[in-house]
């Protein structure tokens, strides 16, 4: 090997790819035929997100060494980037015909036919079946597992999806991707309540900063507990209610003189400050900093979230009025009632999956 294309794979290994590049130019302009060095060149340009360059520097490359099966997933990488799905296909699908033994070949094939959700079934049961190709070819190889999830996530079939992430994450404890898809799946699980789910994804970002999945979950669990703030004001409306007898009708003997005493409006007053400092105070105060700071950002910045905060505090506040002022009539706390009540039902059906 040319001691140029020796100091171009160091700097590469080293991931400084720009500046493998013009070290590479100047060789390939004394040696246009070197397929290493077109290859290095390739990897160069991919890594740095430049696909059509790295598309000319493969072909070159094939041009040299027709059938390079090296080449060929190169190829598939980059065309795939470009959107060009088919040739993207045709270049992978080439190198499983010329290296069936190769698992990075059927890792490739794998890959370009699940990068598309609105792909036909047959060609994602087809990458399915590549990617169990590339795991038994390949059974250390982290990457072979993570086809395998993908593909299996495609194909509706979670539980090996969760067996190939399980060993994607040991094979590769470190992987920032795996990280995030573990920490959703544990987070979205039956049994997890909207605040275990906010400490998971939180705890989740402590190791992937930058994933958008881990900080889009976060926001999807932190708007679940403002929500659910609305049943702890409609609780407080309950008990306002049941108080000043509305739930009475008019003709029951029973039904309580007004205004009601003070003791009895101290007392529904402590059983709203129970349920806001048991149900919402306290827990706030218990979770970690990372999620009460998104709380508090997810009202600042999501609309969502502050209409839900808001419909709480309309809610307790019209329950405030209702319990603590000495009322003479049931007509003025008869609609206060209702308006509580209606302004948060107004949404609570259609605004489950809203954030912002």
């Amino acid at each position: 090997m040319a001691p140029v294309l020796a100091r171009a794979g160091a700097l590469q290994a080293a991931e400084r790819f720009a500046e493998s590049k013009p070290l590479l130019a100047g060789h390939l302009a004394e040696a246009p035929d070197d397929d290493w060095a077109w290859q290095l060149l390739a990897v160069a340009h991919e890594k740095l997100g430049e696909y059509e360059p790295a598309e000319r520097a493969a072909t070159e490359m094939l041009r040299i060494s027709p059938g390079h099966v090296g080449a060929l997933i190169l190829l598939s990488r980059v065309l795939l980037r470009l959107g060009r799905q088919s040739e993207a296909r045709a270049a992978a699908e080439e190198a499983v015909s010329r290296a069936p033994d190769k698992w990075s070949s059927h890792f490739a094939l794998s890959g370009v036919l699940v990068a598309h959700p609105s792909a036909p079934p047959a060609d994602h049961e087809r990458a399915y079946e590549a990617a169990h190709e590339a795991v038994r070819l390949a059974p250390q190889e982290p990457d072979a597992h993570q086809a395998l999830c993908f593909a299996a996530v495609r194909t509706q079939r979670q539980d090996v999806a969760k067996r190939a992430l399980v060993e994607w994450l040991r094979l590769d404890p470190s992987n920032t991707t795996a990280q995030a898809m573990y920490t959703d799946a544990t987070a979205n699980a039956p049994d997890v309540s909207a605040a275990r789910a906010a400490e998971v994804y939180s705890a989740g970002l402590a190791g992937a900063p930058q994933s958008s999945m881990l900080r889009g979950g976060l926001d999807h669990a932190t708007y679940r507990l403002l929500r659910g703030t609305r049943w702890l004001a409609l609780g407080c409306l309950a008990a306002a209610g049941a108080m000043i007898d509305l739930f009475a009708t008019a003709k029951d003997p029973t039904l309580r003189e007004l205004p009601v005493p003070l003791g009895n409006r101290l007392w529904v007053l402590a059983v709203m400050v129970a349920i806001w400092g048991f149900g919402a105070l306290l827990r706030y105060y218990r979770m970690r900093k990372g999620v009460q700071l998104n709380i508090r950002s997810l009202v600042r910045r999501g609309r969502w979230a502050r209409i839900a905060l808001g419909q709480a505090a309309l809610t307790t506040l019209c329950a405030l009025l209702i319990s603590q002022i000495p009322w003479t009539g049931r007509s003025v706390p008869e609609f206060l009632f209702w308006a509580g009540l209606v302004v948060p039902l107004s949404t609570m059906a259609y605004d489950r999956r809203k954030t912002r």
